[in-house]
């Protein structure tokens, strides 16, 4: 790994571990505290918004209820985004005149964004007008975070509440996690965050695009439109849907190696706050350090390999005679291969899908971290609530394999993991390759599947696998290499995302609920402690192991096969 690429890497990771703490201490505060920030001033705001949500502070649901409201919110979301996108053309703030979105697209970026997925088969910028891109897409990647986030919540509260009256098994209420999360959490971030983005020179504006002369004498339409405000939630939210085409490539929405820095450690800063938060929680903040530190481990490795495999030469051009110092393929040259590498870790290690470069021109085994990252279940600190949700799931597993090898029950936080908890754990790790393995069998195999394939061989087969992988992990980047805008790949993909999001949520709802009205076991000379060391390298091959046994076969004949092709001469 080179010197610039380690100091990228420390910096990051400094500053990661700088906003944990505080962060987590406000999120603590602001979900489970006694009072919230700013009383006077946010407190009558909530007061009106949960008024209107028919829902009341004390008034807490059990998981069942909790699922219901998540998935009736979710459906009227889907509805309304659909809509504004169908209808656009006669809405105003559309100074393009861009016409109404297809069926199919509107269906799959209406999906997309609800599940805080954000995958884009479409150029935002010829595709949407301005009230189209606000009041649906920004809309959403507000509630969609905070709903993730509220989910996290529920699961949390579920290991470490105990019973509450007359055996009373609730987890808290949607309505209220979700106006908390957006009200006291991700508004006042982002409205912050936006005005940054503007001091650096990011677009917030509602004009016309302007057509310009070049230098060669032509014509160019510059695109405009309010860019900022969208560009902060993006990012802070974990959800990665670019303004523009070539999303944080483009100089208007990232134009300075700073914003390039903030957007990184912003990607992360939910995610890894909420280690913290859980650990208050759990009254012991070592064990949500552990969590920190397994998250870290894989986080790491990821970025150590992705660095070196795109500093190796790219095979397509050494098969032209050029000299080479790196794959500078599919990268801004004012990003480099050292910064572009970090990100494509990060961003599919949170499920966000922001991107600086084109994941389909890395090198082979560049391009196998980034999917690696999703398919091990989006736990690398993952999205925003789900990176916290997925981890406990892949922790009830570990502590089950703990308690098989010391012959006992396996527990955790002082309650008993039962099979009850494991087989719904179990029911979400096969969802996921349910999702992904099966529909890209049926891709490979169909001709509507392979005709929007821009490559052949292994290569082929990893864009299929990335778009399901993105798809079903909420991810939303793209290898860039696959005309996802079909009916087949909008609607199979809309499929994938759904599935990814709420088939994989419901089990963790009915595991807290489950786990909620459990008493309390005193800890003995047998209890396996959950928050050292030894528990984090468990924790870290049990999601290695899980990952491997799932994927290996699929990858093998992916990027695998293709990194050893290349180096015998053989490009796709």
């Amino acid at each position: 790994m080179t010197l610039i690429g380690w100091l990228q890497l420390g910096l990051f990771s400094v500053l990661v571990l700088a906003v944990t703490k505080p962060l987590g201490a406000y999120l603590f505060r602001v979900f489970e505290g006694e009072t919230r920030p700013l009383p006077r001033v946010l407190g009558p705001v909530e007061r009106v918004l949960l008024r209107l949500c028919g829902a009341a502070e004390k008034r807490e649901q059990t998981w069942g209820q909790y699922a219901l409201a998540l998935l009736a919110f979710s459906l009227f979301s889907v509805l309304i985004v659909y809509l504004l996108q169908r209808f656009q053309h006669v809405l105003p703030l559309n100074p393009q005149g861009l016409g109404a979105v297809g069926p199919e697209l509107a269906f799959n970026t209406a999906v997309s964004f609800t599940t805080n997925t954000n995958w884009q088969s479409y150029a935002g910028e010829s595709t949407l007008g301005y009230l189209t891109q606000m009041t649906g897409l920004g809309w959403q990647n507000f509630v969609s975070a905070a709903a993730g986030l509220g989910v996290a919540l529920a699961l949390a509260r579920g290991f470490t509440r105990r019973p509450g009256p007359e055996g009373q098994k609730t987890l808290g209420n949607f309505w209220v996690d979700l106006v908390r999360g957006t009200l006291y959490v991700l508004l006042p971030l982002c409205f912050v965050y936006a005005l940054f983005l503007v001091s650096q020179g990011v677009l917030q504006n509602f004009s016309a695009y302007p057509e310009l002369m070049t230098l060669e004498g032509g014509r160019q339409t510059l695109a405009m439109g309010p860019v900022a405000s969208q560009e902060a939630i993006k990012m802070l939210g974990t959800n990665g849907g670019g303004f523009f085409n070539a999303n944080s490539a483009h100089p208007f929405e990232s134009p300075t190696p700073l914003t390039n820095l903030v957007q990184l450690v912003s990607i992360f800063a939910i995610p890894a706050a909420l280690t913290y938060t859980y650990g208050k929680m759990a009254g012991d903040t070592r064990q949500g350090w552990a969590l920190f530190a397994a998250m870290s481990v894989l986080f790491l490795a990821g970025a150590v390999a992705t660095h070196a495999a795109e500093f190796q030469p790219n095979a397509a051009v050494a098969s032209a005679h050029v000299a080479q110092a790196g794959n500078l393929e599919g990268k801004e040259v004012r990003h480099g291969i050292a910064a572009s590498a970090l990100f494509a870790t990060v961003t599919t290690a949170a499920s966000c899908g922001a991107v600086n470069a084109m994941h389909d021109s890395f090198n082979p085994l560049g391009g196998l971290v980034p999917l690696v990252n999703m398919q091990l279940g989006e736990v690398v600190f993952g999205g925003v609530g789900a990176g916290l949700y997925g981890i406990l799931i892949m922790v009830v597993l570990a502590v089950f394999i703990a308690g098989l090898m010391v012959g006992r029950t396996p527990e955790y936080l002082g309650k008993k993991v039962e099979a009850k908890e494991l087989k719904l754990a179990m029911l979400y790790v096969l969802v996921f390759p349910l999702f992904i393995l099966g529909l890209a069998a049926a891709a490979v195999v169909l001709p509507q599947g392979v005709s929007s394939l821009n490559n052949a061989g292994p290569h082929g087969l990893s864009e299929i696998l990335y778009a399901y992988t993105s798809g079903a992990a909420n991810n939303g980047s793209a290898f860039a290499g696959l005309n996802a805008n079909t009916p087949f790949w909008n609607l199979t993909l809309g499929v994938a995302m759904l599935g990814g999001r709420f088939l994989m949520m419901i089990p963790a709802l009915a595991i807290a609920g489950s786990m909620v009205g459990k008493k309390g076991v005193p800890v003995g000379p047998g209890t396996f402690p959950t928050n050292g060391a030894l528990f984090t390298g468990l924790l870290v091959s049990v999601v290695l192991i899980v990952g491997a046994l799932t994927f290996f076969p699929a990858l093998s004949l992916g990027p695998l096969v293709e990194h050893f092709l290349a180096g015998a001469g053989k490009v796709y």
